[in-house]
């Protein structure tokens, strides 16, 4: 039973359904800002006015918390799909167009097709679905928000298992973002291949 306090987590849900969709997906992406590693998006469809305990924008949450809702998300959700846009094309495409990328691969790889997408952010991918996108989305739609725990997760994940390849870097303090540890790292091994060359300009402007 939905309570009181969570029913406005489901309000583009129930918007998109009284449309007449009955395939709606949550989508957003986590890792635009980080100097090293891929983008990441997350592509998730929960069942009609279904709400999971717990879930919310994933910077609201600890990282033992997202981890915990990411197994349970994966259970509940009709369908979820998670992809990624690599740094050689964050540095090939721009960081806008990679992250449409990653989440068009997100949408498309859905196993149960979305007739519906719901977009964090204040602008649209080039997806061939209807489509919307809603301004701070991952704390206003249940769907959205377990999207993006699912992003989140799998790219810090990702960005653990780098910091096995490449300790000198310590990826696993900073998951790759532009900290000053990460730059005195930088500053003394220079960079590896998972870094993105588009992101170190002012880095290599002050060598």
């Amino acid at each position: 039973m939905i309570k009181e306090n969570e029913i406005e987590w489901l309000d583009y849900e129930f918007q998109a359904a009284s449309r007449g969709y009955k395939s709606i997906c949550g989508v957003d992406e986590a890792g635009r800002g980080p100097l090293a590693g891929p983008v990441y998006a997350a592509a998730v469809i929960l069942p009609r006015g279904h709400i999971i305990s717990g879930v919310n924008d994933s910077k609201k949450l600890t990282a033992k918390k997202r981890e915990e809702l990411f197994d349970v998300i994966k259970a509940e959700a009709v369908s979820y799909s998670i992809a990624s846009a690599s740094e050689k094309e964050v540095d090939e495409l721009n960081i806008l167009q990679a992250t449409y990328l990653a989440m068009m691969r997100a949408v498309d790889g859905l196993d149960v097709p979305a007739d519906f997408a719901m977009f964090d952010g204040n602008r649209i991918p080039p997806v061939d679905v209807d489509s919307i996108y809603i301004v701070k989305g991952d704390s206003k739609s249940m769907s959205i928000a377990a999207a993006s725990i699912l992003a989140k997760v799998s790219r810090d994940r990702y960005m653990l298992e780098m910091a096995e390849k490449y300790p000198q870097y310590q990826f696993e303090k900073h998951k790759g973002y532009g900290t000053k540890l990460h730059y005195e790292m930088l500053d003394k091994y220079g960079p590896c291949e998972i870094h993105r060359q588009s992101f170190l300009k002012t880095w290599y402007d002050k060598k």
